[in-house]
């Protein structure tokens, strides 16, 4: 009986160490926002939330509050699973189709630029947490209408840059080199990353001028102007951050949490509820063999 007891207390032990790992959370997500060119959050960002200079962000932070630029880093979806196309519409690709940065998407001509040119061209992405992943940069195609808002159909289906993004960074940065076909005036980059650990993925729009168009030239945010905002944001780097008024993001917000790694959680859990399973299995079986007896 003393024995029986205490195989029955290893179990509960052994059922509450998988409990406890399947729902600690893991330490990492991938952020980070395209530095160079800039995107548009970052460059509305680097004017300063309380203290805009552009007229596009001042309407912006009328909008939508300062809150979007804080969280310049986090433009996601957390179940994207390369279902990029299908859970985006058109019109709403530069905000992901979330609602939190739905000023991202106005149709402008005054979104502040970086010119380009034809042929190489050197991306830097800023990182606040590196992941395994492949980061695919877009450019919309020549005839392209800066007036009405992106679709789909506007880019060009053949990547400008594509880079596979790993869990190191060079000081914060993934920095790749992508090849810009002849355009002229304005267009945008826009970028996808998706992630090989999790089906979470991040996106952005650039605004870019070949030669001259006559708007105000973007600034990346400076390391300082990072760290003086981080207190102000509110993304999450342990698990997906999200918008929880996105049905797309609050549906998958408990299982996000746990993503890295999710294969080793899944595994260890299963195996300590397989192990507590087949001890009890053998105890009936033993019982039930001296009840016959």
């Amino acid at each position: 009986m003393a024995s029986a007891r205490r195989r029955v207390a290893a179990a509960s032990t052994v059922l509450s160490a998988a409990t406890l790992l399947s729902l600690t959370p893991s330490p990492a997500s991938a952020h980070g926002s395209v530095f160079d060119p800039v995107s548009r959050v970052s460059a509305c960002y680097a004017e300063g939330p309380e203290t805009p200079k552009s007229a596009v962000c001042k309407d912006l932070i009328a909008d939508s509050g300062t809150q979007p630029l804080y969280d310049w880093n986090e433009v996601n979806i957390a179940n994207a699973a390369g279902r990029h196309q299908e859970i985006i519409p058109d019109g709403r690709l530069c905000s992901a189709n979330r609602e939190k940065y739905r000023a991202l998407d106005w149709a402008r001509t005054d979104w502040p630029t970086t010119t380009v040119t034809a042929g190489s061209y050197d991306f830097n992405v800023r990182i606040t947490a590196p992941h395994l992943g492949t980061m695919t940069m877009y450019i919309t195609k020549e005839g392209f209408d800066p007036t009405k808002p992106l679709k789909w159909s506007d880019l060009d289906p053949t990547p400008v840059g594509t880079h596979p993004t790993k869990r190191s960074t060079d000081n914060g940065y993934y920095r790749f080199s992508g090849n810009l076909p002849a355009r002229t005036g304005r267009h945008i980059i826009y970028k996808v990353w998706q992630r090989h650990d999790s089906p979470e993925a991040f996106y952005g729009c650039s605004d870019v001028v070949f030669g001259s168009a006559g708007a105000a030239e973007a600034e990346a945010p400076t390391e300082t102007e990072i760290k003086e905002g981080a207190a102000h944001s509110t993304v999450s780097h342990h698990g997906h951050g999200g918008d929880e008024h996105n049905p797309t993001m609050a549906a998958t917000t408990a299982q996000s949490t746990t993503s890295l790694p999710s294969a080793n959680v899944a595994w260890a859990a299963s195996a300590g509820l397989f192990a507590v399973s087949a001890l009890f299995f053998g105890l009936a079986r033993r019982r039930a063999g001296r009840q016959a007896g």
